[in-house]
Order: C-alpha cells, then sequence, then structure tokens
C-alpha cells in the first residue's frame, strides 16, 4: 500500500469515528477463531490476545477427536492449521471423504485421539497474508473446548468483565449420520449434544455469555426442542447464513445451502415433520433450498419461533454486485443497498452478527469507485443497517468502533 493510500485510510477512519452514529445497544464484537489476524488462529493464545484486545466473545469452531472430545478447529481436515503434512508417523491417516458433499483428501480430526492430536503444532492458514502470525507457526498446540470456556471464564474473572463463548458446530450432519472413521465404522456422535454437555460441567451457562451457532437448522431445532430443555439450560441459537444468490455449487462448496435440509431430502424423510413451520414456509423446501429461501419474511418468522440471531455473511448484506471475474481489482465492492430481509430480522426480533470482517488490503472492500475501505468503514455500515455484532479476525479495531459508538450514546 502506498503512503499516500495509507494516509487517506487513516483520515478516512478517523473522520469516520467522529461521525459515528448512536446505536440503540452496545455493538458485540466476537472474535473470529481468537486475534486471527496476529495468531494463529484457534489457539488458546489467540483467544487471549482477543480478550486483551476488547473482544466481547470469542469464537471456537468444534470438531470430534476419535475419542470423543471437542476441540477447537476450523474443519475437521488438518493440513491447512497444522503440523500434520509434516509428521511421518501419520501419513497413513490421509485419506479422502465426502464432507458435506464436497470431496476432501486430507488428515482429519476424528481420526486422531485427543492424546495424538496434542502433539500436532498450530499453524497460521494464511502465512502470504499474515507473515506476523506465521512467525508463531509451532509454537501452539490444540486446545479442547473445555480449555476454551476455562479461559473465558478465568480471563472474565481476572477483568472484572464479562467474556463469552460463540461456539460453531461444524458439519453436525456429518458427524452425526454421514461421516465414517478411517477404518470405515460410523462416526455417530452428536456434537451439538457434546457441546451442552461441556458447557454444563464447566457451569458456563449464563444466556448472556453464549451464542451457539450453526449453518445447518436441523441442529439448531434439537438443542432448542431437546437437548437444551434435558439439561435444564436455555441459551440463545444462531443460524449462520452463508451466500443468498442461489448460484453456489453445492459440489464444490457447501457455502449456499444449510447441508442439513439437502441430506434429509435425498433420503426421503419427512421434511414437515423435521422442519415444520419452517418447510411450510418456503415453496419446495428440500434438496435444492438456498440461505437465500430462507430470509423471505415468511420463513424468518417461522425461524425466529426457534432461533434467537442470524449470522449473515457480510457480502450477502452489503455487496450489492461482486466484482467481475476477469477484474483487475476483484475485492468485493461496499454498495450503499443492504439487503431487504435484515429489517425485516431486526423488525422480527433477531440478532443479526455479520461475518467477517478483516483488516488486510486482500480483504478490503471497496467502494463504487475501487477506493479500499478500513475495516473500520465496513463495521461502520453495518451498525448503521443494523447489525448487533460484528465477526472480527483483528478485534482491536472492531472494539474501538464499538467504544465510539457507546461513548455517543451515553
Amino acid at each position: 500500500m502506498s503512503p499516500i493510500l495509507h494516509c487517506r485510510l487513516l483520515l478516512a477512519a478517523a473522520f469516520m469515528l467522529a461521525a459515528m452514529p448512536v446505536l440503540a445497544q452496545p455493538l458485540l464484537v466476537i472474535a473470529h477463531r481468537g486475534a486471527s489476524a496476529e495468531r494463529p488462529e484457534h489457539t488458546l493464545e489467540a483467544y487471549r490476545l482477543a480478550i486483551a484486545q476488547g473482544a466481547d466473545f470469542i469464537e471456537p469452531d468444534l470438531v470430534p477427536t476419535r475419542d470423543g472430545v471437542l476441540v477447537a478447529r476450523h474443519e475437521n481436515s488438518l493440513s491447512g492449521s497444522t503440523d500434520v503434512a509434516d509428521r511421518p508417523e501419520f501419513a497413513a491417516r490421509k485419506v479422502r471423504k465426502r464432507v458435506d458433499g464436497v470431496e476432501v483428501e486430507d488428515w482429519f480430526a476424528e481420526d486422531f485421539t485427543l492424546a495424538e492430536l496434542r502433539t500436532l503444532r498450530a499453524r497460521e492458514t494464511r502465512p502470504d497474508v499474515r507473515p506476523a502470525s506465521a512467525a508463531f507457526d509451532g509454537r501452539f498446540g490444540i486446545p479442547t473446548f473445555a480449555e476454551v470456556v476455562a479461559l473465558a471464564a478465568s480471563e472474565g474473572e481476572r477483568l472484572g468483565r464479562p467474556i463469552g463463548v460463540y461456539p460453531e458446530t461444524k458439519h453436525p450432519t456429518f458427524f452425526l449420520h454421514e461421516g465414517r472413521h478411517l477404518d470405515g465404522g460410523p462416526i455417530a456422535m452428536d456434537t451439538s449434544a457434546m457441546l451442552v454437555e461441556v458447557l454444563v460441567a464447566a457451569g458456563f451457562t449464563d444466556p448472556a455469555r453464549v451464542f451457539i451457532q450453526s449453518f445447518e437448522l436441523d441442529n439448531l431445532l434439537r438443542l432448542r426442542r431437546e437437548l437444551m430443555p434435558r439439561a435444564g439450560v436455555a441459551l440463545p441459537l444462531v443460524f449462520l447464513v452463508g451466500d443468498v444468490s442461489g448460484r453456489s455449487d453445492a459440489t464444490t462448496t457447501n457455502f449456499g445451502q444449510p447441508y442439513d435440509v439437502a441430506w434429509h431430502a435425498r433420503r426421503g424423510d419427512d421434511l414437515a415433520a423435521r422442519y415444520g413451520a419452517v418447510a411450510a414456509a418456503v415453496p419446495g423446501f428440500g434438496a435444492a433450498t438456498h440461505y437465500g429461501e430462507l430470509m423471505s419474511p415468511p420463513a424468518l418468522a417461522a425461524l425466529r419461533a426457534d432461533v434467537d440471531g442470524l449470522g449473515p455473511w457480510i457480502a450477502s448484506l452489503v455487496q450489492a454486485t461482486p466484482a467481475a471475474p476477469d477484474a483487475a481489482d476483484p475485492r468485493p465492492r461496499l454498495g450503499g443497498a443492504v439487503a431487504p430481509w435484515l429489517a425485516e430480522a431486526r423488525r422480527l426480533g433477531f440478532a443479526v452478527h455479520a461475518y467477517t470482517v478483516r483488516p488486510e488490503a486482500p480483504y478490503l472492500f471497496v467502494d463504487a469507485a475501487g477506493e479500499p475501505q478500513p475495516a473500520e468503514a465496513l463495521i461502520r455500515q453495518l451498525a448503521e443497517a443494523g447489525v448487533t455484532g460484528v465477526f472480527a479476525d483483528a478485534p482491536g479495531p472492531a472494539a474501538a468502533v464499538r467504544d465510539a459508538l457507546q461513548a455517543g450514546k451515553n
């Protein structure tokens, strides 16, 4: 980035902070995989740094080990975030699996015991963009969910402010119904139930300090109707929303539709019985249903009976038109238009926590003229539009915006 452009961005950010609107409630800052712009993601050190930078919540994505322990990894495939590929003792564990309809060849967490995973070292997943974080490669291990919860509790007590956890159940249909271990045996692990068990065992069940999120709907409904009542807890649930365009290729990405709906539809399961009012609210509800169809007013009203929040991809909220495939600058364009379903979601009482704000040049949104916009400008637009929380890889700048908004309120 040129010095002139850097100065322009700093001036724009300063002006933006001075002109902050007053919000009806504080903006929540959720540390996406911890302070993942500065430390290898999903490590205790990344979470600890995020808390120090002012995050309200730390976000662990959760996958199970072979012996049934939830650990914090963005995916069950391990090569992108650990040194497993350099470990000859695990060479034979590499295998091809179909995860949520997408073929993946890798080493998978569910084929390792916790003791074996403890021997792996975390790595930066974007070393070309985050060399400072990559300097910490090999220094940190893989934490369990229980350890992440314990960190939030102890740091909250030490700092005198509540620190929340915001776990995501990764691939719940795969782990419970569809997935297989390396030896061919079924995984058959209910990661949603396991998550609740960890929270109850830790006494970490204050609904002001926990959100449970998922890109799938079935496990959220089971949490609301069965798992949480059985455990005697009531925690807010967030339905994550991917690409709402309906154009995602389900064979190369699972980002365009809730995989559980497609899986149950292909099996011939009774979708009306399983999904109730949501199925009735979406014409043709089934294997091809995508996230955009679930953002219609009738579908949102049906979702609201069981779900407390929505977690939309930012580009599904504010990106009116993506850059052309052959554009010199392919970064997403920050549009003036906001998806109409946001206002309806807020009217219905949903919390709306958008993901993900990243500070590096390759991930910055640009304006209509192609000028890069500071991450703070994106947060400002989201807050003005009615978003109540943001996931951020660098929680510090997001916390500064939150504090400026709150200062304006007071």
